[in-house]
């Protein structure tokens, strides 16, 4: 079967790569808009839309065996701008203590850049299933968050603020998880 070009883009994983960080301008935007129900529930819905695509292209690329440098590269960079920058953006908005946002940055930036020390020493030490529960956990966080206002009897900034601390109890915990872990390659 011939695939067209739009089908053979869909089948791509860097494609929904590059969603996850096209997406990160648009939700930069909305939030720098005046504050409303419709700007928080769009940036909501950009915001969930990209978060999907981290797991369409994961799920791509084991099911095709399409592994890249772009998609090594840029897939955890993807998601690191999407988290951050949407925290970034709730703490300008008084939504998120700042303090917080600065412990999930340090702890995904220090990882990243551990990552990439062991990676030129010829070290892989990938996502442990602990990083895995941070990240679900960070954007289950964000999605309520920027949503704001209270939907079908939920106050969902309540409700993200709850998951938030979960967030932030697991970034730290996968932060020394992983710091443990490294240890013995760092000698």
């Amino acid at each position: 079967m011939n695939m067209t070009g739009a089908g053979k883009m869909l089948q791509n994983p860097n494609f929904f790569t590059s969603i996850r960080i096209f997406s990160v301008p648009l939700i930069v935007v909305l939030l720098v808009l005046p504050q409303s129900r419709l700007v928080c529930f769009m940036a909501a819905l950009v915001f969930s839309v990209a978060s999907i695509t981290d797991y369409i292209d994961g799920f791509l690329a084991r099911k095709h065996g399409m592994v890249s440098n772009f998609g090594k590269a840029m897939d955890p960079l993807a998601d690191k701008l999407l988290v951050c920058c949407s925290f970034i953006m709730l703490a300008a908005r008084g939504l998120v203590p700042g303090w917080i946002v600065c412990v999930i940055v340090a702890r995904e930036l220090g990882i990243t850049g551990m990552r990439n020390v062991l990676a030129d020493a010829g070290q892989d030490i990938s996502a442990s299933m602990l990083g895995k529960y941070k990240t679900t956990f960070q954007i289950a966080a964000i999605i309520p968050l920027l949503l704001h206002y209270e939907y079908f009897g939920i106050n969902m900034h309540v409700a993200g603020t709850w998951l938030l601390w979960c967030a932030v109890a697991l970034t730290l915990w996968s932060g020394i998880d992983y710091m443990i872990k490294v240890k013995p390659f760092l000698s």
